[in-house]
């Protein structure tokens, strides 16, 4: 990780809300911007940034969402997604979040990820596969 990825570091993202990103339960009237798929999005955000900051062969996986959903943003409505550095501690990296469309604050938070180098990640993963697999026979 790159010195400049320092508490202040902030990006914003800006994401017209389409059929996917809806909830469909409730009925065609009642779509609006699922709670899974805002924190999908606050996730890849802060995810974005970091990697703005990575050296090669580093990426980020998520170890903390806390965040509340305070209103409804409707299809086709533009959401505004701000995240910020608060704090790093080695590889962790904590960040304020929010996220507004044109009328409302539709949420804020926390959201906490993890700097991994990625080959080694995937000799950890590779090693619980295996110890996975010697318990299935």
């Amino acid at each position: 990780m790159k010195p400049s990825l320092k508490p202040g570091a902030s990006k914003v993202r800006h994401i017209v809300i389409d059929r996917d990103r809806t909830i469909g339960f409730m009925g065609e009237d009642a779509r609006v911007y699922a709670t899974p798929s805002m924190i999908l999005d606050i996730e890849r955000t802060c995810r974005d940034l970091i990697l703005e900051h990575a050296d090669p062969g580093e990426d980020s996986v998520g170890t903390e969402v806390s965040v509340k959903h305070q209103a409804a943003s409707l299809p086709g409505m533009t959401v505004e997604i701000a995240v910020k550095v608060t704090a790093i501690d080695g590889r962790k990296v904590n960040f304020e979040v929010s996220a507004k469309d044109e009328l409302d604050t539709i949420s804020a938070g926390t959201h906490g990820r993890f700097v991994v180098d990625v080959a080694k990640t995937v000799e950890r993963l590779k090693a619980k596969a295996a110890k996975r697999d010697a318990l299935k026979k």
